[in-house]
Protein backbone atom coordinates (compact mmCIF):
# COMPACT_ATOMS: atom_id res chain seq x y z
CA UNK A 1 0.00 0.00 0.00
CA UNK A 2 1.39 3.80 -0.36
CA UNK A 3 2.64 4.86 2.24
CA UNK A 4 0.82 8.53 2.32
CA UNK A 5 -2.95 7.89 0.85
CA UNK A 6 -4.72 11.07 0.14
CA UNK A 7 -6.84 9.87 -2.45
CA UNK A 8 -9.71 9.06 -0.42
CA UNK A 9 -12.42 10.76 -2.16
CA UNK A 10 -11.59 8.15 -4.48
CA UNK A 11 -11.90 5.40 -2.62
CA UNK A 12 -11.08 4.30 1.05
CA UNK A 13 -9.66 0.88 2.16
CA UNK A 14 -12.49 -1.32 3.80
CA UNK A 15 -12.49 -0.88 8.13
CA UNK A 16 -11.13 -4.26 9.46
CA UNK A 17 -14.54 -3.97 11.78
CA UNK A 18 -16.27 -3.51 8.32
CA UNK A 19 -14.50 -7.07 7.17
CA UNK A 20 -15.49 -8.82 10.17
CA UNK A 21 -19.21 -8.12 9.64
CA UNK A 22 -18.89 -9.21 6.24
CA UNK A 23 -17.09 -12.69 6.19
CA UNK A 24 -19.40 -14.92 7.29
CA UNK A 25 -21.85 -14.20 5.04
CA UNK A 26 -18.91 -15.44 2.12
CA UNK A 27 -19.13 -19.07 3.40
CA UNK A 28 -20.98 -20.21 6.37
CA UNK A 29 -23.98 -18.17 5.70
CA UNK A 30 -23.92 -17.75 1.81
CA UNK A 31 -27.55 -18.80 1.15
CA UNK A 32 -30.21 -16.67 -1.71
CA UNK A 33 -32.45 -14.67 0.26
CA UNK A 34 -35.33 -15.71 -1.82
CA UNK A 35 -35.03 -19.06 -0.91
CA UNK A 36 -36.94 -20.64 1.99
CA UNK A 37 -34.72 -23.12 3.26
CA UNK A 38 -32.79 -21.83 6.54
CA UNK A 39 -29.43 -20.95 4.74
CA UNK A 40 -32.31 -18.46 2.25
CA UNK A 41 -34.05 -17.37 5.36
CA UNK A 42 -30.80 -16.56 7.15
CA UNK A 43 -29.43 -14.38 4.61
CA UNK A 44 -33.00 -12.74 4.36
CA UNK A 45 -32.45 -12.06 7.90
CA UNK A 46 -29.19 -10.20 7.87
CA UNK A 47 -30.68 -7.84 4.76
CA UNK A 48 -33.74 -6.92 7.43
CA UNK A 49 -31.75 -5.96 10.11
CA UNK A 50 -29.01 -3.77 8.04
CA UNK A 51 -31.82 -2.35 6.32
CA UNK A 52 -33.12 -1.73 9.65
CA UNK A 53 -30.07 0.00 10.98
CA UNK A 54 -29.77 2.39 7.61
CA UNK A 55 -33.40 3.37 7.98
CA UNK A 56 -32.37 4.61 11.60
CA UNK A 57 -29.27 6.55 11.02
CA UNK A 58 -30.87 8.06 7.71
CA UNK A 59 -33.98 8.81 9.52
CA UNK A 60 -36.41 7.17 7.12
CA UNK A 61 -38.69 4.07 6.88
CA UNK A 62 -37.72 0.45 6.78
CA UNK A 63 -39.17 0.38 2.58
CA UNK A 64 -38.03 3.58 1.64
CA UNK A 65 -34.06 1.85 1.14
CA UNK A 66 -33.14 0.64 -2.13
CA UNK A 67 -29.57 -1.24 -2.60
CA UNK A 68 -28.32 -0.98 -5.64
CA UNK A 69 -24.76 -2.21 -7.31
CA UNK A 70 -22.73 1.51 -6.99
CA UNK A 71 -23.77 4.81 -6.71
CA UNK A 72 -23.22 5.31 -10.06
CA UNK A 73 -26.21 2.95 -10.69
CA UNK A 74 -28.29 4.46 -7.56
CA UNK A 75 -27.93 7.96 -9.73
CA UNK A 76 -29.15 6.53 -13.08
CA UNK A 77 -32.20 4.88 -11.23
CA UNK A 78 -32.69 8.37 -9.55
CA UNK A 79 -32.75 10.03 -12.71
CA UNK A 80 -33.99 7.63 -15.24
CA UNK A 81 -36.51 5.99 -12.94
CA UNK A 82 -38.12 9.39 -11.81
CA UNK A 83 -37.86 11.19 -15.26
CA UNK A 84 -39.71 8.08 -16.91
CA UNK A 85 -42.38 7.39 -14.29
CA UNK A 86 -42.77 11.06 -14.62
CA UNK A 87 -43.52 11.51 -18.00
CA UNK A 88 -45.53 8.14 -18.00
CA UNK A 89 -48.09 9.74 -15.05
CA UNK A 90 -48.09 13.43 -16.43
CA UNK A 91 -48.75 11.69 -19.83
CA UNK A 92 -46.34 14.20 -21.91
CA UNK A 93 -43.77 14.31 -24.51
CA UNK A 94 -40.28 14.70 -23.35
CA UNK A 95 -39.61 18.35 -25.23
CA UNK A 96 -42.61 19.26 -22.86
CA UNK A 97 -40.81 19.36 -19.71
CA UNK A 98 -37.77 20.48 -18.08
CA UNK A 99 -35.22 19.15 -15.51
CA UNK A 100 -32.78 20.75 -13.40
CA UNK A 101 -29.04 19.65 -12.14
CA UNK A 102 -25.99 21.58 -11.88
CA UNK A 103 -22.75 22.21 -14.20
CA UNK A 104 -20.38 20.62 -11.33
CA UNK A 105 -22.39 17.50 -10.53
CA UNK A 106 -20.39 13.89 -10.90
CA UNK A 107 -20.39 12.17 -14.09
CA UNK A 108 -22.96 9.85 -12.86
CA UNK A 109 -25.57 12.17 -12.84
CA UNK A 110 -24.47 14.49 -16.01
CA UNK A 111 -24.10 11.87 -18.17
CA UNK A 112 -28.08 10.76 -17.68
CA UNK A 113 -28.93 14.56 -18.00
CA UNK A 114 -27.41 14.34 -21.17
CA UNK A 115 -28.75 11.49 -22.58
CA UNK A 116 -32.40 13.11 -21.49
CA UNK A 117 -31.38 15.94 -23.16
CA UNK A 118 -30.64 14.20 -26.39
CA UNK A 119 -34.06 12.62 -25.77
CA UNK A 120 -36.15 15.87 -25.82
CA UNK A 121 -35.99 16.93 -22.59
CA UNK A 122 -34.95 20.39 -21.75
CA UNK A 123 -32.40 20.80 -19.20
CA UNK A 124 -30.95 23.38 -16.56
CA UNK A 125 -27.23 23.14 -15.95
CA UNK A 126 -27.40 25.62 -12.80
CA UNK A 127 -23.51 27.54 -12.99
CA UNK A 128 -22.00 27.72 -9.14
CA UNK A 129 -20.57 31.11 -7.93
CA UNK A 130 -16.91 31.08 -7.96
CA UNK A 131 -16.51 29.36 -4.58
CA UNK A 132 -18.78 26.89 -6.42
CA UNK A 133 -22.06 27.62 -4.52
CA UNK A 134 -25.34 26.75 -6.50
CA UNK A 135 -27.57 29.42 -4.74
CA UNK A 136 -31.25 29.66 -3.72
CA UNK A 137 -31.94 32.32 -5.88
CA UNK A 138 -30.38 30.77 -9.12
CA UNK A 139 -32.33 27.59 -8.36
CA UNK A 140 -35.75 29.36 -8.02
CA UNK A 141 -35.07 31.20 -11.11
CA UNK A 142 -34.62 28.22 -12.60
CA UNK A 143 -37.74 26.35 -12.07
CA UNK A 144 -40.64 26.61 -14.65
CA UNK A 145 -44.37 25.18 -14.91
CA UNK A 146 -42.76 22.64 -16.57
CA UNK A 147 -39.54 21.39 -14.10
CA UNK A 148 -40.10 17.84 -12.75
CA UNK A 149 -36.86 17.07 -11.57
CA UNK A 150 -33.89 18.19 -9.87
CA UNK A 151 -30.66 16.71 -8.66
CA UNK A 152 -27.44 18.43 -7.01
CA UNK A 153 -24.73 17.45 -5.59
CA UNK A 154 -24.75 17.58 -1.74
CA UNK A 155 -20.65 17.63 -1.16
CA UNK A 156 -18.22 18.51 -4.33
CA UNK A 157 -15.92 15.12 -5.14
CA UNK A 158 -13.66 17.59 -6.58
CA UNK A 159 -13.45 20.50 -4.49
CA UNK A 160 -15.39 19.05 -1.82
CA UNK A 161 -18.03 22.40 -1.95
CA UNK A 162 -21.17 21.34 0.54
CA UNK A 163 -24.39 23.04 -1.00
CA UNK A 164 -27.31 24.23 1.04
CA UNK A 165 -29.26 21.10 0.23
CA UNK A 166 -31.81 22.01 2.71
CA UNK A 167 -32.13 25.05 1.87
CA UNK A 168 -32.59 24.34 -1.90
CA UNK A 169 -34.85 21.22 -1.48
CA UNK A 170 -36.89 23.43 0.33
CA UNK A 171 -36.67 26.55 -2.19
CA UNK A 172 -37.98 23.46 -5.20
CA UNK A 173 -40.64 22.13 -3.05
CA UNK A 174 -42.56 25.64 -2.13
CA UNK A 175 -42.60 26.79 -5.75
CA UNK A 176 -43.77 23.10 -6.66
CA UNK A 177 -44.26 19.96 -4.05
CA UNK A 178 -44.55 17.80 -6.76
CA UNK A 179 -41.27 18.60 -8.21
CA UNK A 180 -38.81 15.41 -6.96
CA UNK A 181 -35.66 16.51 -5.80
CA UNK A 182 -32.51 14.02 -5.60
CA UNK A 183 -28.85 14.70 -4.17
CA UNK A 184 -26.11 12.13 -4.89
CA UNK A 185 -24.83 12.12 -1.09
CA UNK A 186 -21.87 9.71 -2.11
CA UNK A 187 -18.80 12.05 -0.29
CA UNK A 188 -21.22 13.39 2.48
CA UNK A 189 -21.09 9.86 4.76
CA UNK A 190 -18.82 10.57 7.92
CA UNK A 191 -18.99 14.22 7.26
CA UNK A 192 -22.32 16.07 6.96
CA UNK A 193 -25.86 14.83 8.13
CA UNK A 194 -27.68 12.41 6.28
CA UNK A 195 -31.03 12.84 7.99
CA UNK A 196 -33.27 12.49 5.19
CA UNK A 197 -36.25 14.06 6.85
CA UNK A 198 -34.34 17.15 8.05
CA UNK A 199 -32.89 17.55 5.01
CA UNK A 200 -36.76 17.22 3.11
CA UNK A 201 -35.16 15.35 -0.16
CA UNK A 202 -37.23 12.88 -2.32
CA UNK A 203 -34.36 10.73 -3.17
CA UNK A 204 -30.40 10.57 -1.82
CA UNK A 205 -27.73 8.06 -3.18
CA UNK A 206 -25.01 6.74 -1.58
CA UNK A 207 -21.87 4.54 -1.46
CA UNK A 208 -20.10 2.30 0.42
CA UNK A 209 -16.52 2.48 -0.59
CA UNK A 210 -16.28 6.04 0.17
CA UNK A 211 -17.24 5.24 4.08
CA UNK A 212 -14.59 2.33 4.53
CA UNK A 213 -17.11 -0.20 3.01
CA UNK A 214 -16.92 -2.30 0.12
CA UNK A 215 -16.86 -1.68 -3.40
CA UNK A 216 -19.70 -2.63 -5.27
CA UNK A 217 -23.22 -1.49 -3.25
CA UNK A 218 -24.72 1.44 -3.19
CA UNK A 219 -28.25 2.39 -2.00
CA UNK A 220 -30.95 4.78 -3.03
CA UNK A 221 -33.23 6.46 -0.36
CA UNK A 222 -36.90 6.83 -2.31
CA UNK A 223 -39.45 8.86 -0.30
CA UNK A 224 -42.43 6.86 0.26
CA UNK A 225 -44.83 7.74 -2.48
CA UNK A 226 -41.71 9.50 -5.09
CA UNK A 227 -42.91 7.90 -8.47
CA UNK A 228 -39.96 5.75 -9.78
CA UNK A 229 -39.61 2.94 -12.76
CA UNK A 230 -37.23 0.43 -12.18
CA UNK A 231 -34.16 -0.22 -14.92
CA UNK A 232 -33.40 -3.23 -13.73
CA UNK A 233 -35.71 -5.58 -13.88
CA UNK A 234 -36.54 -9.31 -13.59
CA UNK A 235 -36.89 -11.25 -9.83
CA UNK A 236 -38.50 -8.60 -8.33
CA UNK A 237 -35.85 -8.03 -5.22
CA UNK A 238 -35.72 -4.78 -3.50
CA UNK A 239 -39.47 -4.53 -3.94
CA UNK A 240 -39.43 -4.56 -7.44
CA UNK A 241 -37.60 -1.50 -7.74
CA UNK A 242 -34.22 -3.22 -8.21
CA UNK A 243 -33.95 -7.11 -9.70
CA UNK A 244 -31.09 -8.94 -9.07
CA UNK A 245 -29.75 -11.85 -6.21
CA UNK A 246 -28.59 -8.98 -3.76
CA UNK A 247 -25.39 -8.61 -2.64
CA UNK A 248 -25.73 -10.01 1.13
CA UNK A 249 -21.73 -9.42 2.34
CA UNK A 250 -22.06 -6.25 0.70
CA UNK A 251 -25.40 -4.60 2.54
CA UNK A 252 -24.06 -5.99 5.88
CA UNK A 253 -20.85 -3.97 5.20
CA UNK A 254 -22.47 -0.86 4.12
CA UNK A 255 -24.60 -1.15 7.01
CA UNK A 256 -21.93 -1.20 9.34
CA UNK A 257 -19.56 1.12 7.51
CA UNK A 258 -22.52 3.78 7.70
CA UNK A 259 -22.72 2.67 11.50
CA UNK A 260 -19.26 3.29 12.33
CA UNK A 261 -19.24 6.71 9.84
CA UNK A 262 -21.58 8.48 12.02
CA UNK A 263 -20.56 7.46 15.51
CA UNK A 264 -17.23 8.78 14.85
CA UNK A 265 -18.40 11.64 12.52
CA UNK A 266 -18.00 14.50 14.59
CA UNK A 267 -15.08 13.81 16.50
CA UNK A 268 -13.02 12.75 12.75
CA UNK A 269 -14.40 15.67 10.87
CA UNK A 270 -12.88 18.03 13.39
CA UNK A 271 -9.46 16.25 13.81
CA UNK A 272 -9.74 15.96 9.81
CA UNK A 273 -10.52 19.75 9.44
CA UNK A 274 -7.40 20.68 11.53
CA UNK A 275 -4.91 18.72 9.08
CA UNK A 276 -6.30 19.99 5.81
CA UNK A 277 -6.64 23.57 7.12
CA UNK A 278 -2.65 22.75 7.72
CA UNK A 279 -2.22 21.19 4.25
CA UNK A 280 -3.92 24.05 2.82
CA UNK A 281 -1.80 27.23 4.82
CA UNK A 282 1.23 25.11 4.37
CA UNK A 283 1.14 24.95 0.49
CA UNK A 284 -0.13 28.04 0.06
CA UNK A 285 2.29 30.40 1.86
CA UNK A 286 4.95 28.07 0.85
CA UNK A 287 4.57 27.97 -2.89
CA UNK A 288 3.60 31.09 -4.75
CA UNK A 289 0.61 31.60 -6.78
CA UNK A 290 -0.70 28.51 -5.81
CA UNK A 291 -4.98 28.48 -5.10
CA UNK A 292 -7.47 26.59 -2.93
CA UNK A 293 -10.56 25.61 -5.22
CA UNK A 294 -13.97 26.17 -3.70
CA UNK A 295 -15.32 27.75 -0.72
CA UNK A 296 -13.06 27.77 2.03
CA UNK A 297 -14.90 26.96 4.90
CA UNK A 298 -18.25 25.03 3.16
CA UNK A 299 -15.98 22.11 1.74
CA UNK A 300 -15.35 18.67 3.22
CA UNK A 301 -13.34 18.22 6.51
CA UNK A 302 -10.93 16.07 4.25
CA UNK A 303 -10.75 17.94 1.31
CA UNK A 304 -7.96 20.32 -0.35
CA UNK A 305 -8.16 21.18 -3.78
CA UNK A 306 -5.07 23.19 -5.22
CA UNK A 307 -4.65 25.22 -8.30
CA UNK A 308 -1.14 25.21 -8.86
CA UNK A 309 -0.20 27.85 -11.49
CA UNK A 310 2.73 27.23 -14.34
CA UNK A 311 2.68 22.96 -13.75
CA UNK A 312 0.81 20.15 -14.80
CA UNK A 313 -1.30 18.16 -12.69
CA UNK A 314 -0.02 15.08 -13.80
CA UNK A 315 2.94 15.02 -13.75
CA UNK A 316 3.16 16.79 -10.43
CA UNK A 317 1.27 13.38 -9.48
CA UNK A 318 3.65 11.42 -10.51
CA UNK A 319 6.55 12.96 -8.83
CA UNK A 320 4.50 12.58 -5.84
CA UNK A 321 3.73 8.78 -6.75
CA UNK A 322 7.53 8.49 -7.30
CA UNK A 323 7.79 9.99 -3.15
CA UNK A 324 5.11 7.60 -2.52
CA UNK A 325 2.79 9.89 -1.76
CA UNK A 326 -1.03 9.14 -3.61
CA UNK A 327 -3.28 12.14 -4.72
CA UNK A 328 -5.60 12.91 -7.71
CA UNK A 329 -5.77 15.73 -10.20
CA UNK A 330 -9.69 15.50 -10.12
CA UNK A 331 -12.66 13.06 -10.12
CA UNK A 332 -11.19 8.84 -10.11
CA UNK A 333 -14.00 8.16 -12.43
CA UNK A 334 -12.57 10.86 -14.87
CA UNK A 335 -9.10 9.86 -14.46
CA UNK A 336 -8.32 8.66 -17.96
CA UNK A 337 -9.65 11.53 -19.73
CA UNK A 338 -7.15 14.35 -20.78
CA UNK A 339 -9.47 16.43 -20.64
CA UNK A 340 -9.54 19.21 -18.29
CA UNK A 341 -11.81 19.28 -14.96
CA UNK A 342 -15.87 20.24 -15.73
CA UNK A 343 -15.86 21.57 -12.46
CA UNK A 344 -13.04 23.65 -12.11
CA UNK A 345 -14.39 25.06 -15.62
CA UNK A 346 -17.72 25.66 -14.35
CA UNK A 347 -16.14 27.54 -11.55
CA UNK A 348 -14.71 30.14 -14.49
CA UNK A 349 -10.84 29.12 -14.61
CA UNK A 350 -9.35 29.02 -17.87
CA UNK A 351 -7.88 25.68 -19.33
CA UNK A 352 -4.87 26.10 -19.18
CA UNK A 353 -5.24 26.70 -15.88
CA UNK A 354 -7.24 24.00 -14.81
CA UNK A 355 -4.16 21.51 -15.50
CA UNK A 356 -2.53 22.15 -12.82
CA UNK A 357 -4.64 21.46 -9.93
CA UNK A 358 -4.22 18.97 -7.59
CA UNK A 359 -6.78 17.05 -5.13
CA UNK A 360 -5.89 15.87 -1.71
CA UNK A 361 -8.32 13.98 0.10
CA UNK A 362 -7.58 12.87 3.91
CA UNK A 363 -8.59 9.98 5.81
CA UNK A 364 -8.94 8.26 8.64
CA UNK A 365 -4.85 7.15 8.76
CA UNK A 366 -4.10 10.54 7.52
CA UNK A 367 -1.67 11.63 10.59
CA UNK A 368 -0.02 15.14 11.24
CA UNK A 369 3.67 13.59 10.30
CA UNK A 370 2.16 12.60 6.67
CA UNK A 371 0.98 16.18 6.11
CA UNK A 372 4.39 17.34 7.59
CA UNK A 373 6.08 15.33 5.08
CA UNK A 374 3.94 16.35 2.12
CA UNK A 375 4.70 20.15 3.03
CA UNK A 376 8.11 18.89 2.70
CA UNK A 377 8.70 17.27 0.04
CA UNK A 378 5.77 19.09 -2.43
CA UNK A 379 6.85 22.62 -2.38
CA UNK A 380 10.43 21.61 -4.34
CA UNK A 381 8.97 19.48 -7.00
CA UNK A 382 6.47 22.79 -8.10
CA UNK A 383 9.56 24.70 -8.23
CA UNK A 384 11.53 22.37 -10.19
CA UNK A 385 8.45 21.77 -12.65
CA UNK A 386 8.48 25.35 -12.92
CA UNK A 387 11.23 25.65 -14.17
CA UNK A 388 10.95 23.34 -16.91
CA UNK A 389 7.43 24.67 -18.13
CA UNK A 390 6.82 27.20 -20.58
CA UNK A 391 3.51 28.06 -19.54
CA UNK A 392 3.44 31.62 -17.14
CA UNK A 393 -0.21 32.34 -16.45
CA UNK A 394 -1.40 35.86 -15.81
CA UNK A 395 -2.78 35.91 -12.45
CA UNK A 396 -4.86 38.93 -12.68
CA UNK A 397 -6.27 37.32 -15.65
CA UNK A 398 -8.17 34.69 -13.64
CA UNK A 399 -9.37 37.22 -11.16
CA UNK A 400 -7.46 35.40 -8.30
Amino acid sequence: MTKIYLDHAATTYVDPKVLESMLPYFTEEFGNPTSIYSQGRSAKKAIEDARTTISELLNCEYGELIFTGSGTESDNLAVFGTVEALTNKLKKDPTELHIITTAIEHSAILAPFKKLEKQGYRVTYLKPDREGIISAESLEAAITPETIFVSIIYANNEIGVVQPIKELATTTHKRNSSIIFHTDACQAGGALTLDTQDLGIDLLTLNASKIYGPKGIGLLFKKSGTPLEPQIIGGGQEGDQRSGTENVPGIIGLAKALELAEESREEESARLTQLRDKLIKGLTNSMPRTYLNGHTTKRLPNNANLLILDIEGEALLLHLDNEEIAVSTGSACDSKSLEPSHVLLALGLPKEAVHGSLRFTLGKKTTEEEIDKVLQILPPIVEKLRQASPVKIDEKKLGL
